[in-house]
């Protein structure tokens, strides 16, 4: 193990990580209604005031996750804080069972409902790791409820808003690896942070990596597919039942390896490994560098206009993904992976000038025009979540 190498790395992601936290305090927190407007361009001026619920959880899942692997501050602190009271006051529809928003105004004005209920796995988190950080008792119970609301819609509860599926259920139903994928995370925070409950989340946890498995996971083309029927079965007739996106491939790569790592699973870091393999060989772009978004997985045209543009999450994906496999493997391809992604990023994503990652790179890895650090999907957790946990590892493999 050249340690070396691995230091030249550490000291570039501490420094990244204290420039990316640093823009959002600077740049995204509204000091004046509360919370955090993550549509900033490159040089952290907002160019839409409209606030994503997402962002408000994730926001302060974020800075409480800074105070967990960092020590607490109170900047940090007071930036998690306002999230969390900005979505209590404003984002959340009493009237339709506590299901929240996923758009509301500067002030709070509601502007979307969605059927997805991301949100609430967010807000989940947000608390939770508040709570972790200060044992605010409130938090915890938000989080419990949250989490709860979230299993439960995920799993056949009728949505209490009467939002309806995306398709006529009549005609074609589904699953969407995404759900299992997200709570899988989540439960992971949840266990850690409450304990009291943690029978009940590992129990959870279990069902998702099985269900990944048994419906998502296709060895026969050699790729999980996004979509599936409820049994699982392939649907290749169609675009959407042939979709593939490596970098959510990836994500869930790493939040099965925690999960194995956990329960001392060998096997399914095999597993997971495996599937990390067939995400790079599908999306990796062979002749401009870089993950694409999505692909086809019989090679066919994908239907996502945006299929062959490079975003900043998938490649934070594979830094985390790769360097976990490495620490479990030991296999010098994840780090040598590890090592091409960060060059890649390096040289594309990251803005030395200004600070943070641009968000969405054209298939030549330049940045679209005008470029942008933050957007309603964009803001402070892949990327700073990314950074934190791969600060935390290589420091790890150093001191072996």
């Amino acid at each position: 193990m050249d340690k070396v190498r691995l230091q030249s790395y550490q000291d570039w992601v501490k420094a990244e990580l204290e420039t990316c936290v640093n823009f959002w305090l600077a740049h995204g927190m509204d000091k004046e209604h509360g919370g955090v407007y993550t549509c900033l361009d490159r040089k952290g001026e907002v160019y839409s005031t409209d606030k994503s619920v997402w962002m408000q959880g994730r926001c302060a899942w974020m800075f409480s996750f800074l105070c967990h692997n960092y020590g607490p501050k109170q900047e940090w602190l007071d930036a998690a804080k306002s999230c969390l009271d900005f979505m209590e006051k404003y984002c959340i529809n009493r009237a339709a069972g506590n299901r929240m928003y996923f758009t509301v105004t500067e002030d709070g004005q509601p502007l979307r409902q969605r059927r997805y209920c991301f949100s609430e796995a967010f807000y989940a988190i947000a608390n939770a790791e508040y709570y972790g950080v200060t044992g605010d008792r409130e938090a915890l119970e938000h989080a419990r409820q949250a989490f709860d609301l979230y299993w439960d819609l995920s799993h056949g509860m009728p949505d209490p808003t009467g939002l309806g599926p995306k398709t006529i259920p009549t005609t074609r139903s589904g699953r969407a690896f995404g759900l299992p994928m997200i709570i899988l995370n989540v439960t992971g925070t949840m266990m850690r942070v409450d304990p009291e409950r943690r029978e009940r989340y590992e129990k959870l946890a279990q069902q998702s990596v099985d269900e990944i498995f048994q419906y998502h996971v296709h060895p026969e083309l050699k790729c999980v597919l996004e979509n599936v029927a409820e049994d699982g079965s392939v649907r290749l007739n169609y675009t959407e039942g042939r979709v593939v996106n490596p970098g959510h491939d990836i994500e869930g790569v790493w939040f099965l390896l925690e999960h194995a790592k956990r329960t001392g699973n060998k096997e399914l870091v095999q597993k997971a490994a495996q599937i990390f393999d067939w995400a790079i060989d599908m999306g990796w772009d062979k002749e401009y560098g870089g993950l694409l978004y999505f692909t086809d997985c019989l090679g066919k045209p994908p239907e996502a206009y945006e299929h062959d543009m490079k975003l900043w999450w998938p490649h934070n994906e594979i830094l985390i993904a790769s360097l976990m496999l490495y620490r479990d493997t030991g296999d010098e391809k994840y780090l040598n992976w590890f090592d091409t992604t960060l060059s890649y990023c390096k040289e594309h994503f990251s803005d030395p000038e200004y600070g943070e990652w641009y968000g969405y790179l054209r298939r030549d890895g330049l940045p679209t025009q005008p470029p942008t650090k933050g957007s309603t999907f964009k803001g402070p957790f892949h990327l700073p979540r990314c950074l934190m946990m791969c600060d935390k590892m290589l420091g790890e493999l150093i001191e072996a």
